[in-house]
């Protein structure tokens, strides 16, 4: 299993899954010792009462059939923040949500024997004061603290909580559909594609879990994004009077509510190419929670979703309508 799995990893993510094959934590053994941004955190045995402080984590730990007591919403109106992705790993659990700062109070009325917060945003002083109550899994180093991975949070996660190989099987299964996508459109490879949202007119950069999403497809994101990192490395603002860096030759426009009257009202929009030859993508709030979250529940749902409508976005034939679009009234 493990040369299937290390066919699209990265270097941390391959040492990584050398440290869960041997010695430290060979068959799920504990003691492990995890390291990330803050030192390293020493996990005696396994969990059995984790709380969650990434905003997406949850979704993670659901994955592999570890409910948390305590769960960070992010946001969506199910009220433990679980999306339709993983209701069916939630059951009827029931656990205690927290929104917002981190509440160390809070979190240690729980009772936690494992935190988790991968994708929290947590500082160094917050993983000090989580440490004195359990102990607390923090960002890996150089991944900043929204620039992990679905791969290395879940391998982290099951190195963490002693379900290795249910980790290592879902990302081998996602991996290999990711390749068979790639092997299917051979036009995609190296192709740009730009994901942005409208409430702001943002960009999403290659270093964020959506321009990742993109390159596991075969897409690159336009270098005039990346160029235009500063002080948010995973998101930059597209200037009002020029589009160039999002006309791509995919263009996903992410909805969290109001993108389809503010399109209409973007009058640049009508100047791209991507507009003139039908290469936009309507996401939906649904979708674009499903992106945005890049848990292996949602990109499986994501798949499932948006790759048909890039087929139609990149097909090369601009009287192709592109369903999303039609669906909202804004194809051309």
């Amino acid at each position: 299993m493990l040369g299937k799995v290390t066919q699209r990893l990265g270097p941390r993510s391959i040492a990584l899954i050398a440290l869960m094959s041997g010695g430290v934590a060979a068959a799920d053994s504990f003691p492990v010792s995890i390291p990330h941004i803050f030192g390293t955190t020493e996990i005696a045995a396994p969990p059995t009462r984790v709380v969650s402080v990434s905003f997406i984590g949850h979704d993670f730990l659901l994955a592999l059939g570890v409910v948390p007591v305590g769960l960070r919403k992010w946001y969506g109106v199910d009220p433990y923040g679980v999306w339709v992705w993983a209701q069916d790993d939630l059951g009827e659990a029931t656990p205690t949500v927290m929104q917002g700062e981190l509440d160390v109070e809070q979190i240690a009325l729980l009772e936690p024997d494992l935190i988790v917060g991968q994708w929290s945003g947590m500082t160094e002083r917050d993983h000090r004061l989580l440490s004195l109550i359990a102990p607390t899994l923090a960002p890996m180093e150089g991944a900043g603290d929204y620039g992990m991975g679905w791969r290395d949070m879940l391998l982290r996660l099951g190195l963490a909580t002693g379900t290795r190989d249910a980790a290592e099987d879902i990302v081998s299964r996602l991996d290999q559909r990711f390749a068979e996508i790639r092997a299917e459109h051979p036009a995609w490879q190296g192709a740009e594609a730009a994901m942005v949202w409208s409430g702001s007119m943002g960009a999403y950069t290659s270093r964020d879990i959506r321009g990742q999403f993109l390159e596991a497809l075969g897409f690159t994101v336009p270098d005039d994004i990346d160029a235009r990192i500063a002080g948010n490395p995973y998101f930059v603002t597209v200037p009002t009077e020029d589009y160039t860096m999002i006309d791509a030759d995919a263009l996903i426009w992410l909805d969290t509510g109001g993108t389809v009257a503010a399109l209409r009202d973007l009058p640049l929009r009508f100047t791209m190419r991507a507009y003139r030859e039908g290469r936009e993508i309507y996401s939906d709030p649904l979708l674009s929670a499903a992106l945005s979250h890049s848990s292996p529940q949602s990109l499986a749902f994501a798949l499932d979703r948006l790759v048909p409508l890039l087929e139609a976005a990149t097909d090369g034939d601009p009287t192709t309508p592109v369903p999303s679009m039609v669906d909202v009234g804004l194809a051309p």
